[in-house]
């Protein structure tokens, strides 16, 4: 049974398609990450799997269960980080987490998460006096209340610095590594690559890609870079490598030459340069990243 699962989804704001047919599913213990540009659709759609708004047609399940005809059932299993979370004025931050158990019937400690999340030491303080990302790391151990099956996470990086983003891809690993699922919308593609099992990409509510990054790299056939470097001049090598089949561009930086080519194709460069003569004194390799599939995917969107 998937843990997520979106079948010909639709919504409508008046004359605005917010959403246009969306066929989605989600495995049940992978992390997700969910991808567009601004207005693409994201946040209605997370709306949709809380319950927040109903699609105007489709259906939604999460963990077996309608979301339309049984959101509670769904929500007493999803742990949800929201974007622009907001703490109570008069609470600290073990209170935040107390009230989070409560609510949830769970037997948590407050300590245990909040020194999970790196909020140990912050603990009695007001919350309302947290920066923005002491109040994100707070927003998370309030999520992982009850060890939810399905966690929803709406731009969890917002504000973190590199060892709060670091934690939090050390808790997202964990979540997966004990079964649970991460559903996760981000900004910063970095970290999305960086944890996500498969990505899914909208276009002004299309559905425009759902795979992994490696088969998104398949699919818009995004090369490799391979940068040789050489102890003679590039220029005298640069046209055979060019002829190779495999091989897009070659262009010539310092002593170095600069392949775009196929992943199968960078062993036949190497071998073509030494071929010719050449003395390779190092190379290095790089792929297509993440923001520059995102980018193929979705030039043009407004």
């Amino acid at each position: 049974m998937p843990a997520i699962a979106l079948r010909n989804v639709t919504k409508r704001f008046g004359d605005v398609h917010a959403l246009r047919g969306i066929d989605l599913t989600v495995e049940s213990g992978e992390v997700f990450g969910f991808l567009g540009p601004n207005g693409a659709g994201k946040s209605t759609t997370i709306d949709i799997l809380l319950h927040y708004t109903h699609p105007s047609s489709g259906s939604v399940d999460v963990l077996g269960h309608d979301v339309t005809e049984a959101p509670v059932a769904v929500r007493e299993r999803v742990g949800i980080l929201p974007e622009g979370f907001a703490p109570f004025e008069t609470m600290t931050g073990r209170q935040h987490l107390a009230y989070a158990i409560e609510s949830a019937d769970a037997d948590d400690e407050p300590e245990a998460l909040l020194e999970r999340v790196g909020l140990a030491d912050a603990a009695d303080r007001s919350a309302a006096a947290y920066s923005t990302g002491m109040t994100q790391r707070l927003a998370l151990a309030m999520a992982l209340v009850g060890s939810p099956d399905v966690l929803i996470l709406d731009e969890p990086s917002t504000g973190l610095d590199p060892h709060g983003v670091r934690r939090m891809r050390k808790i997202v690993r964990a979540e997966r590594d004990r079964g649970a699922t991460v559903f996760f919308s981000s900004h910063i593609l970095a970290q999305v690559e960086a944890v996500a099992d498969r990505v899914a990409i909208l276009r002004a509510g299309d559905l425009v890609a759902v795979d992994t990054i490696d088969g998104l790299r398949e699919t818009v056939d995004a090369g490799s870079e391979l940068i040789v470097d050489l102890t003679g001049e590039p220029a005298a090598v640069a046209p055979v490598v060019a002829s190779l089949d495999g091989v897009s561009t070659v262009d010539e930086r310092d002593d170095a030459l600069v392949v775009g080519c196929t992943a199968d194709a960078k062993l036949r460069v190497l071998d073509e340069i030494r071929a010719a003569g050449a003395t390779i004194r190092d190379f290095s390799t790089g792929e297509t990243s993440l923001e520059e599939l995102f980018v193929s995917y979705t030039e043009g969107a407004t």
